[in-house]
């Protein structure tokens, strides 16, 4: 009896090892990889340039009293004043040259037209319109050494042209030298228009005498 028990004890152990040979325990492998792909941006700067316009302002030019060589304008305390009116007329004008003479001891310019009215005396006030310019004498910058003259061609309508002309007695010219407001006074009998619409007078640019 106790044979047989050994026996099946045995043979139950047998059973048991070969089963355990026949399983295998496989390993199934795990997990799977995502890929992920990562980006970088770089971002290059763009430089752009940008022009902001300017203004230059023109400035006004001050005056000065010189010319731009230097030498002093001519002023009335340093000139003399004459007409020569040896020119002849036409058509109710007289026509003469209105004279200004460097009586000083320096150098100066003329430049210009010069203010011309007919007036009633040398401290007087003027009488009717002042010269109107004539520009087909070309502005040129006329150089006075000590003692030397500059002329401007002027003009004289007679009153009596005018119907319309309030005729008062003038006692002769105020001259202005260009660009200055000291004046002269040259004795001349004219006779003036009151009415400032009338021009009698017109002068051109002076010249090289």
């Amino acid at each position: 009896m106790r044979v047989k028990n050994g026996l099946l004890l045995t043979m139950a152990a047998a059973s048991v090892f070969l089963l355990s040979g026949c399983f295998q325990t496989q390993a199934q492998p795990s997990g799977s990889a995502v890929p992920s792909d990562t980006a970088s941006a770089s971002s290059s700067p763009s430089a752009s340039a940008s022009s902001t316009p300017t203004s230059s302002g023109s400035a006004t030019p001050s005056s000065t009293g010189t010319t731009p060589s230097g030498v002093a304008l001519c002023k009335a305390g340093s000139l003399t004043a004459s007409v020569d009116s040896t020119g002849g007329g036409a058509a109710g004008s007289v026509y003469m040259k209105l004279i200004l003479t460097n009586s000083g001891t320096q150098p100066c310019v003329l430049n210009g037209f010069p203010g011309v009215s007919l007036t009633s005396g040398p401290a007087g006030d003027p009488i009717g319109a002042a010269a109107a310019r004539d520009d087909s004498q070309p502005v040129t910058q006329v150089l006075l050494a000590p003692g030397k003259a500059g002329f401007a061609q002027l003009r004289y309508t007679q009153a009596g042209n005018y119907p319309e002309c309030t005729q008062a007695p003038a006692a002769g010219f105020r001259v202005y030298p260009p660009e200055d407001t000291a004046s002269l006074f040259i004795p001349q009998q004219y006779t003036a228009c009151s009415n400032t619409n009338i021009n009698l007078l017109t002068v051109q640019a002076f010249q090289a005498g």
